[in-house]
């Protein structure tokens, strides 16, 4: 049976209604709203443990909210008949500086490779479309839009671990097909990995 044909859109302020829509769902992805690996830094502790789930979730909208104003958000949102399913988030290093910070990335010390170095930080599902080609489809997306930016080199860090987690990050399998390459083991659970993009 061929995979359903879904339609994709960047993220914009024309599209954040869609993209607000997608993570306001209740029980699918808590306080997240994607900005994790936008920020250098976690908020302090003290703020953290003194902000209920909601709270730290509408701090994290508006942040999100600020970021695609700005223009310095990427992401690709999935559809099906219009209604918004999935999301991926990539981008220019500079716009996921937490993964710089991380002690694991540091100690591989990596370089930028040729051109510029984008990322593709997560994946977000609607749980009734997981596991048919929602993902796949924003990948494809993701990666076509930093195609048409110039290219270079894109880095990806899904997991390898049939056990782990592939909500947030994807399979391996999933970057394989599209000629990711391993770089080097990330974790317990993830590998992180290169493809080399022309424009």
């Amino acid at each position: 049976m061929a995979p359903p044909k879904y339609e994709t859109r960047e993220l914009s302020k024309e599209t954040w209604p869609d993209f607000q829509a997608l993570f306001r769902r209740k029980g699918e992805w808590g306080a997240c709203w994607c900005v994790y690996y936008q920020r250098e830094r976690p908020p302090p502790q003290a703020e953290r443990e003194s902000l209920t789930l909601e709270q730290r979730a509408e701090r994290n909208r508006i942040e999100k909210r600020k970021l695609v104003s700005d223009g310095r958000a990427h992401g690709i949102l999935v559809y099906d008949l219009g209604r918004p399913v999935g999301w991926c988030q990539y981008g220019p290093k500079e716009e996921a500086p937490r993964i710089d910070r991380g002690r694991k990335y540091r100690k591989l010390d990596l370089g930028a490779g040729p051109g510029e170095l984008w990322r593709i930080t997560c994946f977000s599902v609607d749980r009734a479309y997981r596991n048919r080609g929602v993902a796949s489809a924003a990948l494809d997306a993701a990666l076509n839009s930093i195609r048409k930016m110039g290219g270079g080199t894109v880095e990806a860090y899904p997991v390898t671990n049939r056990g782990a987690l592939a909500a947030w990050f994807g399979s391996a399998s999933m970057f394989e097909k599209r000629g990711f390459r391993v770089v080097a083991p990330f974790g317990k659970s993830n590998a992180l990995m290169r493809k080399e993009l022309r424009s």
